[in-house]
């Protein structure tokens, strides 16, 4: 650990300086925390922002390149409002190097920018495979260059019709192809990318799969819940090539450059189409916070406050953020872990820190919120027609006689109708679960597996949920409690509060409680409560009865 000496700090109070390097999502959620302490004058915040559009909500570009949504949707922060209170904020300029010593951002224009507490919010990057024709794309230097630039670039050129749909520019030249109903090719099947495949399929544009595995998300789902995906998708009219090992891109020479025309793969194989859309995975941006001199594994390391390991007024949030004490170096040197690579926990940093903050510049003692709420890592597929969510501890052999006694695993498999539904409980309590094709399970599993319950004596009974012929069971789904927007944190009893004041649509309960605001996952369960608290509400008027249609037998 490396911490600088400062010279000692003016005697003269005056407003905390905070500089905030980053306005993605996880950046924007850290400046709404910090308005009134802004707008009191307690503190002042910069924001340098590589980006010359305001921050936007990057999960949901793939549905924004396929059309699926517009782009005043993605605006997840008022940037106006923030600069009325007083915030600086600084599109289009990239911060290029960290004066620790005099603690001091430059920025490729050349400007110093004085901080008393530096957050870095730089996030992740895309991975760019190591393909013929794609040398030095993405591959970018250890230390940030000394002028403005786009990083991602690398230093080669990249060529027209390649993109990782990691911003607005990529988003737009999918949107092009796709809505002249090209070909799309899709290297990588985890999630994003089948779900960017799914959808462009289902928009009427034609796609490939690429992946070198056996299965489609293989580090989500087991065996069978990946073959029951790549059937489900393949049905949809995705084509898929499995254990496909692409080695190069075609290119073709126009008069604006060079232009994809195909993947070609190590067995010969030629997948043709007029954009390759890489889907390999990402790293954390930490080349700013390692030529600082800041500790850093797979990402920036920072104690569980957030600080950076040896500089407490250094902090890091969101993708680039790897939680870890000082004392977790392994025998061999290195911290295990890596930073979550999802929203919801980068906007929970967002706020603790935000808050800790603001405290600290008010002369208050922080609020101590205790241990984060108990989130299992649940993932959904968001397409149409396709459904697919899993969590927890899923791949584990039903016959290994080597697996823990106290494991049991139950599975209910119908290719012929495209259902698979996998349970895994311990002593009882469900460890993990993937659901295909059965979104009535899925949700039931979902809720047990936040709540660490058990399943019932029988779990038959919640993997033919989705059966003609079955109920649900009565472990309540609908209970106020119960988790609808993970990103967010907010449960069942919220949304349908915000329907009770006056909240009639999606976005309407979005605005009151940032419900549905995150990845979109829960979109169509807010408008199911939101259904159903219009139902209660009539059926009060009338003097009826309705029955929940969630809780109703099918």
């Amino acid at each position: 650990m490396n911490q600088p000496v400062r010279p000692p700090a003016p005697a003269a109070a005056r407003p905390s300086r905070v500089v905030l390097v980053g306005y993605g999502p996880v950046g924007a959620r850290f400046v709404e925390g910090l308005l009134p302490a802004v707008a009191a004058g307690s503190m002042t915040l910069t924001v340098l922002g590589a980006e010359a559009e305001d921050a936007y909500n990057r999960v949901l570009v793939g549905e924004y390149a396929v059309g699926r949504t517009d782009r005043q949707r993605l605006e997840i922060t008022d940037t106006a409002a923030a600069r009325a209170a007083g915030v600086t904020i600084r599109t289009a300029e990239a911060a290029v190097a960290v004066d620790r010593y005099r603690q001091r951002v430059r920025t490729g224009a050349g400007d110093h920018v004085p901080y008393d507490r530096l957050v870095l919010a730089t996030g992740s990057r895309a991975n760019v495979p190591r393909l013929g024709g794609l040398e030095g794309v993405g591959r970018v230097p250890s230390a940030p260059p000394d002028a403005t630039g786009d990083l991602d670039r690398g230093r080669a050129v990249r060529p027209r019709g390649v993109v990782t749909l990691r911003d607005l520019r990529d988003a737009e030249t999918v949107r092009e192809v796709v809505g002249t109903r090209g070909r799309v090719v899709v290297l990588g099947a985890g999630v994003l990318g089948m779900e960017i495949a799914l959808a462009v399929r289902d928009v009427g544009a034609e796609v490939s799969v690429v992946h070198t595995g056996e299965t489609p998300m293989a580090g989500t789902l087991d065996r069978d819940g990946g073959r029951m995906l790549a059937r489900a998708a393949r049905r949809a009219g995705v084509e898929v090539h499995a254990h496909a090992v692409a080695e190069s891109v075609s290119l073709r020479q126009t008069g604006s450059g060079a232009q994809f025309r195909g993947l070609v793969c190590a067995d010969g194989t030629f997948v043709g189409g007029d954009l390759l859309l890489l889907s390999c995975g990402v790293r954390p941006r930490t080349e700013l916070a390692e030529a600082a001199g800041l500790d850093t594994e797979f990402g920036i390391l920072v104690e569980p406050d957030l600080r950076c390991w040896g500089d407490p007024d250094v902090f890091a949030v969101g993708d680039c953020a790897q939680v870890a004490a000082p004392g977790d170096r392994g025998p061999d040197g290195r911290v295990g872990g890596a930073p979550s690579g999802l929203l919801a926990p980068g906007w929970r940093q967002a706020e603790a820190l935000a808050s800790r903050l603001v405290a600290e510049a008010e002369g208050r003692s922080p609020v101590d919120r205790g241990p984060a709420p108990r989130r299992p890592h649940v993932v959904m597929v968001k397409a149409s027609g396709v459904d697919v969510v899993a969590g927890g501890t899923v791949d584990v052999d039903p016959w290994d006689e080597a697996v823990d006694g106290a494991r049991e695993v139950s599975q209910w498999l119908d290719p012929a109708r495209g259902r698979y539904v996998r349970t895994v409980a311990r002593d009882g309590v469900l460890d993990g679960f993937v659901a295909v094709g059965a979104p009535r399970a899925g949700a039931e599993l979902t809720l047990l597996l936040e709540r660490g319950a058990e399943l019932p004596e029988d779990p038959g009974v919640v993997l033919r949920l989705d059966s003609a012929h079955e109920a649900t069971v009565s472990s309540g789904p609908d209970d106020p409690a119960a988790t609808v927007c993970w990103c967010n944190g907010v449960p069942a009893g919220t949304v349908t509060e915000a329907a009770a004041a006056g909240a009639v649509t999606v976005e309407d309960v979005g605005r009151a409680t940032r419900a549905g605001t995150g990845c979109g996952g829960c979109r169509g369960r807010i408008a199911e409560l939101l259904s159903c608290a219009a139902g209660a509400q009539a059926g009060t008027t009338h003097g009826h009865d309705h029955p929940d249609p969630v809780l109703a037998p099918a």
